[in-house]
């Protein structure tokens, strides 16, 4: 019998929307559910198949699954799973795609109107009952960096534009998008950075992209601008990061995703005036399993049926 394994740090309501339609599905293998990486220990061994993200994983889970035949990840990200030196190479991997577009995008407008009018600042005033007025900023007119012109670029462009913003992609490749109104390449990062209002971070994690924001990119920056991330907390060299907000060399940031997640109780980002952080919440929405099972329940289908040239977004190794 074939043994699923469902690994979500999620709510409960939310993984059992996987488990019980997928049970339905597919009564004729086992599944079995938990919420943290550290729960895993009674079903790794004899798990064929684990559903999960790439952030909720731990190496040991890789490394004791010794019977593993098949990950999908329910993110566009792979990261931790297909670099993973425990993989065997025999192992599937298979991710999501395609379904991240609105709800990154809009986590992307919610985050920079937020640092633009200073939301935090309002909220705080409120727990205090203060009452305060000050001239907030407007996007109309700003311009946007997106580095890593991808999909959920390709959406986001017309979403700023809408706003009345200029938009500039940087991309490892020069090339036309719709929406976008000037790509630069990726080596020409420094220079590019110098008239941005917001820099907002897309690219996928690798060698090449990590640390990608350090020091010599925040110094670049003009100051009073400010960074929103929604790719992958590698990307932010985070000491860097807190020294340029802390010296104002930028004015703000809004960060979805750290290095460590959850993102430790001590860690100074937390209490900085200046820093938005939320729960890597960008493409995590109401109607995201309705939109991943579809993708899930084809690629189990061929999987079971010894059919691997036909599973659904494949990952090359």
């Amino acid at each position: 019998m074939t043994h699923l394994l469902i690994l979500l740090a999620m709510p409960e309501k939310v993984r059992a929307r996987y488990f019980d339609r997928l049970k339905s599905a597919f009564p004729q293998i086992a599944i079995d559910s938990v919420d943290h990486h550290g729960k895993v220990d009674p079903y790794i061994a004899a798990t064929d198949v684990l559903l999960t993200f790439a952030p909720m994983l731990a190496p040991r889970v890789i490394a004791a699954a010794k019977n593993l035949k098949w990950i999908q990840a329910l993110g566009s990200g792979v990261d931790g799973i297909a670099d993973h030196p425990d993989l065997r190479r025999e192992t599937i991997v298979t991710r999501i795609h395609g379904i991240h577009e609105a709800a990154v995008s809009e986590a992307v407008i919610a985050s920079m109107l937020a640092l633009a009018r200073d939301l935090p600042r309002t909220l705080r005033n409120q727990a205090r009952h203060q009452w305060e007025r000050w001239p907030v900023r407007l996007l109309d007119g700003k311009t946007v960096g997106i580095l890593g012109v991808g999909v959920i670029a390709e959406g986001l462009a017309p979403r700023c534009k809408a706003m009345g913003m200029k938009v500039i992609g940087i991309s490892s490749s020069q090339r036309q998008v719709p929406g976008i109104d000037l790509v630069r390449r990726r080596e020409e990062l420094l220079d590019a950075v110098k008239d941005l209002d917001y820099l907002v971070l897309l690219t996928p994690y690798s060698e090449a992209t990590h640390h990608i924001a350090g020091p010599a990119m925040f110094a670049a920056m003009k100051k009073g601008s400010f960074i929103v991330n929604l790719a992958r907390g590698g990307i932010v060299d985070e000491a860097a990061l807190i020294a340029a907000l802390k010296e104002g060399r930028i004015a703000g940031a809004a960060l979805d995703v750290f290095t460590t997640e959850p993102l430790p109780q001590d860690h100074p980002f937390w209490s900085m005036p200046n820093v938005i952080v939320t729960a890597h919440l960008g493409g995590f929405y109401d109607e995201y399993p309705d939109r991943a099972l579809p993708v899930v329940e084809a690629n189990l289908h061929a999987f079971l049926a010894g059919d691997i040239d036909h599973m659904i977004n494949l990952v090359g190794r």
